[in-house]
């Protein structure tokens, strides 16, 4: 089976489907997602405009081509990379001997002031270059409110999916430290060794995560222990598990493992921006009944959203 009919495994929805089509629309595409999310990955279409999308990506591209000092001024050491500017050659893959060969813009949502979640928990005001680049600040907290929106609408179809009510996912997410990322990976040929990759190969942490557009290939998924390139069509993002929504389905629902890699022929930068998205610090990740059964056992104890954020924090190396 070659590359392109192993991506095919990852398929494409429609999240308009589920939420404007008939009932037999609607379980067409939860039967759909839970197929393709054998592998961690599904494709959506969505309602966030390409015009938005071209806009936020070309600031961003002005923000990573401004001068390494200039950017340096947006670093917040403070924040363990929850927030501002994170440099080359930090962030480590979990199982990975070298660091990943990308660059860092942080942002989440403020929280209101006087939040219970201000006191700990990885909760910092975003910080944000509109010197550099002004206009950058309102367009990207608003890009973070749209693709959280529509990761929040996307978690109603996994919730019918694995039993439970549509909203089961909505109040753990109110006030989340989901966390936007823009990534830009520079050209591999400058890369300090040829250990270094864009990002080695790991899970998300997080529920699930959502990737709108990227500049160049580089995304890979493992499937049946081959790495696949993830393409999404046109007008569809990727949509990926993570272990906290691998733990709260009992393994029902397995994180995708995935790596990014240069391309040999697309040489040049890459320029993607992902969004984390997770529960709020004091959710218990505990497994839904509905996953627990005779043939699957209750596999997992229950930890703390914060806590399980702590130690993959501290695993690749933003923690400490």
């Amino acid at each position: 089976m070659n590359n392109e009919q192993r991506a095919s495994e990852i398929l494409d929805v429609d999240l308009l489907s589920f939420e404007k089509g008939s009932s037999s629309q609607r379980n067409a595409v939860v039967d759909g997602v839970m197929a393709s999310l054998k592998n961690g990955f599904v494709y959506t279409a969505h309602d966030l405009s390409e015009s938005f999308l071209d806009e936020a990506y070309a600031m961003l591209g002005d923000f990573f081509s401004s001068p390494t000092e200039e950017k340096l001024g947006y670093h917040r050491p403070e924040s363990n990379g929850q927030t501002g500017y994170t440099g080359l050659l930090v962030e480590t893959a979990a199982d990975a001997d070298v660091a990943d060969w990308k660059e860092m813009l942080n942002w989440r949502a403020p929280l209101p002031k006087g939040h219970p979640l201000r006191n700990g928990y990885h909760y910092h005001d975003p910080v944000l270059p509109e010197a550099t680049v002004p206009g950058i600040e309102a367009l990207l907290l608003d890009f973070h409110d749209r693709v959280s929106d529509i990761q929040r609408r996307f978690l109603r179809i996994i919730a019918v999916g694995i039993g439970c009510h549509e909203t089961f996912f909505d109040e753990m997410l109110e006030h989340g430290p989901t966390l936007t990322r823009a990534i830009r990976y520079p050209p591999m040929s400058e890369a300090p060794s040829g250990d270094h990759v864009w990002a080695g190969a790991h899970d998300d942490i997080n529920l699930i995560t959502a990737l709108p557009r990227a500049t160049k290939k580089g995304l890979q998924v493992l499937i049946d222990d081959e790495w696949v390139d993830a393409i999404p069509p046109d007008g569809h993002m990727v949509i990926n598990t993570g272990l906290m929504l691998e733990r709260l389905t009992n393994g029902t629902i397995m994180p995708g493992r995935h790596r990014v890699v240069g391309d040999p022929e697309e040489p040049g930068e890459r320029l993607s921006v992902v969004q984390f998205c997770h529960p709020t610090p004091w959710t218990i990740l505990n497994p839904v009944p509905s996953c627990v059964t005779n043939e699957h056992p209750l596999a997992y104890s229950s930890v703390t959203a914060a806590s399980a954020l702590e130690k993959v924090l501290w695993e690749i190396n933003l923690l400490g």
